[in-house]
Formats: C-alpha cells, structure tokens, sequence
C-alpha cells in the first residue's frame, strides 16, 4: 500500500524475513556445519591398487600448515565480496540520489506503523543475504560431492601407509576396496579421499562471479527512461497492399454509354 511518493507501506516484510528467510538460512548453515565438523555422512570408500604411482606423491602436511590457511581462505572470501557490496551500494546510493530515478526505483518500506527501512539499507542486507546463503549453499554442495565420489588424493598412499604384506597387496595388480588395510591415521585418510571436487576453487569462483556478476555489473546497467511512442494506425484502416488502379476497356465503353444515354434523356 503505498502511502506516499517515496514510501510504500508493507505487513509482510518482517514476517517473511523472520519465519521463512531466517528459517532457510538457519536450516543451510546447520547443514553445512554437519559436513564441515561432525562425521554424520560418511565418506564413500574407493578402491585402489597398493602399486599405484599415481597416488604415492609427496604429502603436502595438514591444510593449516599451509601457506594460506583455511581460516585466512575463508575470512578472505566472505569479507571481501561483503566489502565490495557495501562500498558499491552506498556510491551508487548517493550518485542516484540526486537523479530522479530514485524515487521510481528505489522506494523507503514502511513496515507496519513504526519501523521504516532505508532503501540503501534495504538493499545492502538483501545482496550480503544472497551472497551468504549461496556461500553455504555451495559449500553443501561441494561437500555433498566430495562423500559421494570419495575421490583420492594423489597423496593418499603417502597417507593410507597400506599393509604391503597383507593377502590384498601381494598380489601386483589386485584391486583393493576395503579401508581397513590403511595403517595411517585415519583422520588424515579421510580428508585424503576427498579431493573433488575442490572446496577452494568452488568457494573462489562463487565469491568471484558473485562480486563482478551479481552486483558490480548489476549497477552500470542502464535505467528505463519512457519514451514516447507514435500511437499506431489503426489496421483496420489500412489496406493490406495498394496497387495502382487500372481502368478496364469494359468500364471505359459502360461510362460512355451511359454518358450519351443521360444526353439523350435531356
């Protein structure tokens, strides 16, 4: 209901955000906190042959003794798409404010009789929502897929440190599908049989695509502005074809008789 040139008034808003927004996005970080830290879904186990070289490559170490760690990784990709949003709404907010478009674009909510949402704040919180609900929801995803391929590391022998002298390693080219023959530890072996697909680069790109897709682009595209349109003719008016007219010999000799018939007559 609209309540005046610049403000709108709306009874949905706050309740749709509390009982279904806010439910959704409860429901999605629960979800990916039991992929990331509970054993809940079980890693699928692959098999794998004791001689392979391809997955006798060098173990790396543990993800945090890396150059970046996760915590880094992670703080690095929520935080700079959130910077990039709020640094470009508010420009964009105080480069719009002084056109008139604004007020045909963006509009303040009246949520009730009390509370009155900015259409800057408004939008800040929507596309930083989006972008943390698509974060989780493409961190489910990528986990979801990493427990049911159960994909192994090049590394995985380094870790799994197999039991050569067992009745399944004697054999040169026997296929081994059972994850009891592995005398590592079995926290790294886990992690090593999920290396696709890549939580880094799916994490990466969706911040990426997010930030220079989703909003940067989104705010260089250009306003409607109305034009005036010439009213069209009406069809029924005009004819489908026009043929210039061609006056037969018959209905030249009928116009003169009956042109000397109307003299005779006089």
């Amino acid at each position: 209901m609209a309540v005046g040139n610049n403000t709108q008034r709306s009874y949905s808003i706050i309740p749709c955000f509390i009982f279904v927004e806010l439910v959704i996005m409860a429901g999605t970080v629960l979800l990916a906190y039991y992929f990331e830290c509970t054993d809940t879904f079980q890693v699928h186990i692959q098999g794998f042959f004791c001689q392979d070289g391809d997955l006798m490559k060098p173990y790396p170490g543990t993800e945090e003794e890396s150059f970046i760690t996760p915590l880094v990784l992670y703080c690095v990709l929520a935080a700079t798409p959130t910077a990039i949003i709020f640094i470009g709404e508010v420009s964009m907010y105080f480069i719009k404010s002084t056109r008139e478009s604004l007020i045909a674009q963006e509009k303040t909510i009246l949520t009730g009789e009390c509370c009155y949402l900015n259409p800057l704040l408004r939008r800040i919180v929507r596309f930083i929502g989006v972008f943390a609900f698509g974060l989780f929801a493409t961190d489910i995803f990528v986990n979801a897929g990493q427990v049911v391929t159960g994909h192994l590391t090049p590394y995985f022998l380094t870790v799994c440190k197999p039991n050569y002298t067992s009745t399944d390693c004697r054999a040169h080219h026997q296929f081994v599908n059972n994850g009891n023959i592995c005398t590592g530890d079995l926290e790294v072996i886990e992690k090593a049989r999920r290396s696709f697909p890549s939580k880094h680069a799916a994490l990466s790109v969706y911040s990426a695509l997010y930030a220079t897709g989703m909003c940067v682009v989104h705010n260089f595209k250009g306003t409607p502005e109305s034009t005036s349109k010439p009213k069209p003719e009406d069809p029924r008016g005009v004819p489908l074809m026009a043929f210039p007219r061609i006056e037969s010999p018959l209905e030249t000799l009928s116009a003169q008789n009956h042109s000397a018939s109307m003299t005779e007559v006089t």
